[in-house]
Order: C-alpha cells, then sequence, then structure tokens
C-alpha cells in the first residue's frame, strides 16, 4: 500500500484547520462536513468507503463503505484530486474546539487505532475500517470506545482531539486509566481495556460512569480533554427548558441578574 505523499500546515490555536498541499494527480480524502476551502485546480468527487480500494470492483467499493457503516459514519466519503499543473491546496477545519493531530502511519507500523468520530482526513490510499474489540468487557462496558477505527497505510492521516491534548509515552508494562470518551487514539502495540471503578460510592455518587478504560504499553497515547460528547452533555443541560427559561447562569438573581448585567434580550 502506498499512499500519496502530501504535505500540510496546520493554522490556529483552538479552531484549527489544517491546510494540504496537493502535487498533480495527488489526492487526499475526508469526513463528510470537514472541507472548507480549496483552490480552482482540485476536483471534488464523492466516492463509496475511503477510495483506498477503488480499483477493486464493486466488492471491494462495497465491503470498504460497509466497514464504514458499522463504526456509525456515512456510507460515503470524499475525494480531492488536483487535476492542475502546479500545487494546490486544499483546507479541513476542526468540528469544535481543539486540536488537529497529524498522524505519519509510516511511522506507527502501519496502523493506529482511534475512536470513531476523531478521524478528520487522510492522504488517498490510507485505508479507515474498524478494530473490532476480542474482549468481552470492552463490547459490554466499552461506551464511545467500544468499535474503535484503524487508519491502515504509511501516509499521512489527521485526528482531531476535542479541548487540549496530551500525549503520553508509556513504557513496557506502564498502565494508564483514561476515561473512555477522553482517549483519541493510541499505536497498535498498546493494550486496551475496560475497568470497573468499584466501591458503592463511587457507583452510586461518584458521578463519573462505572467504567474506565486501561492502557497498557508500549506505545504512544492521545488523550483529549474535552470530547464531544461531554461538550454537548453540558450544552444540553443548560438549554432553555418550557418555555424558553433559563437557568440565570452567572447570576443569583437569574432572569433579574440578566436585565441588571445587560443582557436586555426578550
Amino acid at each position: 500500500m502506498n499512499a500519496h505523499e502530501i504535505d500540510y500546515h496546520i493554522y490556529g490555536e483552538e479552531m484549527q484547520y489544517v491546510e494540504i498541499e496537493l502535487d498533480p494527480q495527488e489526492a487526499v480524502v475526508a469526513e463528510a462536513g470537514s472541507f472548507m476551502m480549496m483552490d480552482s485546480d482540485i476536483k471534488m468527487d464523492t466516492i463509496f468507503g475511503d477510495g483506498s480500494n477503488q480499483d477493486t470492483g464493486v466488492l471491494g467499493k462495497l465491503f470498504s463503505a460497509g466497514k464504514r457503516l458499522l463504526t456509525g459514519e456515512s456510507l460515503f466519503m470524499t475525494a480531492f484530486l488536483n487535476i492542475g499543473h502546479g500545487k494546490k491546496q486544499v483546507s479541513f477545519a476542526s468540528p469544535y474546539p481543539g486540536k488537529i493531530v497529524p498522524i505519519d502511519l509510516s511511522e506507527k507500523g502501519g496502523k493506529f487505532i482511534c475512536q470513531k468520530d476523531a478521524f478528520l482526513c487522510a492522504a488517498k490510499g490510507v485505508a479507515v475500517g474498524i478494530e473490532f474489540s476480542k474482549r468481552l468487557g470492552r463490547g459490554f462496558f466499552g461506551g464511545e470506545g467500544f468499535i474503535m477505527q484503524k487508519l491502515e497505510g504509511d501516509g499521512m492521516a489527521f485526528v482531531h482531539a476535542g479541548g487540549t491534548m496530551a500525549k503520553k509515552t508509556l513504557a513496557p508494562g506502564e498502565v494508564l486509566k483514561v476515561d473512555t470518551g477522553c482517549i483519541v487514539g493510541f499505536s497498535q502495540t498498546v493494550d486496551y481495556n475496560i475497568e470497573f471503578i468499584g466501591g458503592i460510592r463511587n457507583t452510586v455518587f461518584g458521578g463519573e460512569g462505572l467504567f474506565f478504560a486501561t492502557l497498557r504499553g508500549p506505545g504512544t497515547v492521545y488523550i483529549q480533554s474535552l470530547p464531544f460528547s461531554r461538550l454537548a452533555s453540558r450544552v444540553w443541560a443548560a438549554a432553555p427548558r418550557g418555555g424558553g427559561k433559563d437557568k440565570g447562569e452567572g447570576s443569583i438573581l437569574g432572569g433579574l441578574g440578566d436585565l441588571l448585567d445587560g443582557d436586555n434580550r426578550f
């Protein structure tokens, strides 16, 4: 497998985007909805699956698309091909505040495992598949980490981490315990499992869920401080209920406080 060799530059701090430079006939594939802007000589095409086996016939295309369907993603991806004569740029934006992480698969042994919604884009030729759990505990209790995506090939791929990203390098046998939703991805040498927190008070009153992930080295692990599910739940909890009434956040006076502090919207 030989993916297209692409150059890139990441811009921004909290709401980042990645600009990818394509030589003539080079292409990049991306998740639907991540496109930001592109030069005029770049052709956009919707394809089945990830584009890594477009020359293998109908069955190959259906198999590639079927793998994505199992992870809850769209059957289709978008390919951006430079049909011009010089270098051209195409850019992709992160879906919410966080960091874009470049992953060179040739330095990861040809495989990287990530959360199913972390993948942003990759050089054409990178295969985007699923990493099935081999342990019963992961299947029943893994939550967001149950079905992971795997990125395979020898090219560049880009994943998104919400909030602030932490990169941990684990020594052989070293264990890191993580909230399942906070995992962005890890190298294929890392052993991943689900562990029960334990304790009645932790279970009933802890508010952190019943299980966390254990990651055992050797290998590299990427952790995010703000999973999208956590962000969405906080927004939903703070949303107005029943006739537009809000929680009066920021003032013990509630709606009256909003009038006093200049928020006069009705």
